[in-house]
């Protein structure tokens, strides 16, 4: 059997590392994957460091199509994808998640009547104003199996009338984040000048909170408040790094209230911890985000993948955003959604400073054997 595997974007290479992994060492000689890298993220430290860590294999193509806008993006993608299948002629073609890339590899895929395998379908903000919302939607109905997370996944996809080929396979992440913790976990939180439970990790990235100066504004504010009682580390994403450029008074702000740390201590003096302000980092490694997540007093962030990764480390969570396809997270008292508000924010990290909440009684995301689901599923399903 032959796989066309499409990935482009960062959490796509998390999801598809432990599938791909599988595949290689259980299914060599039975299973044929072929990656295909869309370019959607091509800086180094949004892609390379990413398949070096997680030994992900070269693709076999890389189509180096980043920026432009969705449609121009999409476009360009699905006829670049078109002709990676008529070559290669695969038995599947397998997306991730819900990204330009997914949508695109569906759409080439199901004109060309090669069935669709998604891996995250079901999930759904109920925010049609999202792109991911629109390209998660349109993956799951022309997706002959659908690999749910959840099993409100499962009944999100019963309410569109979607039951056939639904699989409640358990949730990828959690397989990588369970085989890759223990070697996260020997980084030392030192070499950033950080100590155990006392620091704040934030990512922002999202379209809704970049692209809309006045929700970053109110984030950034929100930050400041409270790297002036705890440090912030602030993995600061190509996209956002451009927006705060755009606003001058939130620039210096956030320059007025840096952290000052330097790594490069001589010799064996010892190196000195931060208490206070803002750590202004460039986007981090898979292994390096599971080791801030595993320390950190808490995650503040806009983004799906970590909201999961800070839940399987019990870490709470506060997601700038009116809602979440990770309910789950929310439902069991581990994450936040404060919208971007800078009070709403500032309240949240108070109620998680003054009575942590306990950890989940339940792990609602399987039990981290879910790309055994996923290969076994592939190989037994009858070709559409």
């Amino acid at each position: 059997m032959k796989i066309v595997t499409i990935i482009g974007a960062r959490p796509q290479f998390i999801k598809a590392a432990p599938v791909s992994a599988l595949i290689r060492q259980k299914y060599r000689n039975r299973v044929r994957e072929i990656l295909v890298h869309t370019g959607q993220h091509y800086e180094r430290n949004m892609s390379d460091i990413f398949f070096r860590q997680m030994g992900i294999p070269r693709p076999k193509y890389h189509l180096g199509i980043g920026g432009g806008s969705h449609g121009v993006m999409t476009g360009r993608m699905i006829e670049k994808i078109e002709q990676v299948l008529l070559i290669e002629k695969p038995d599947w073609v397998l997306v991730y998640g819900d990204t330009n890339s997914t949508l695109a590899g569906a759409l080439a895929a199901a004109k060309l009547h090669i069935p669709v395998a998604h891996v995250e379908a079901g999930l759904r903000s109920f925010n049609m104003k999202m792109p991911e919302e629109i390209n998660r939607i349109l993956t799951d109905r022309i997706s002959s199996l659908l690999f749910c997370p959840t099993r409100t996944a499962v009944e999100n996809l019963k309410k569109e009338g979607i039951t056939r080929g639904v699989v409640l396979s358990g949730d990828v992440m959690l397989d990588a984040a369970r085989f890759y913790r223990p070697i996260a976990r020997k980084i030392p939180l030192d070499q950033w000048g950080l100590t155990e439970k006392a620091y704040v990790l934030c990512t922002i990235h999202r379209q809704e909170n970049t692209d809309e100066l006045g929700n970053l504004r109110e984030i950034l504010k929100a930050l400041v408040e409270i790297s002036r009682q705890t440090v912030v580390v602030f993995a600061v994403h190509p996209r956002t790094r451009k927006a705060i450029e755009k606003i001058p008074g939130i620039k210096n702000l956030l320059q007025s209230n840096k952290a000052d740390f330097s790594s490069k201590k001589s010799g064996g003096e010892k190196k000195e911890t931060i208490k206070t302000g803002i750590l202004v980092v460039d986007p981090l490694g898979y292994l390096e985000t599971h080791r801030m997540v595993m320390g950190a007093k808490a995650v503040l962030t806009d983004s799906g993948g970590l909201q999961k990764e800070a839940f399987f480390h019990q870490v709470p969570c506060i997601t700038t955003r009116q809602e979440t396809e990770w309910i789950e997270t929310v439902e069991l008292g581990l994450n936040h959604l404060t919208g971007a508000d800078t009070q709403m924010i500032q309240a949240a990290f108070h109620t998680i400073k003054r009575s942590p909440p306990p950890a989940a009684a339940t792990n609602p995301y399987g039990c981290g054997a879910s790309a055994q689901t996923l290969v076994e599923q592939l190989r037994n399903a009858k070709r559409a």
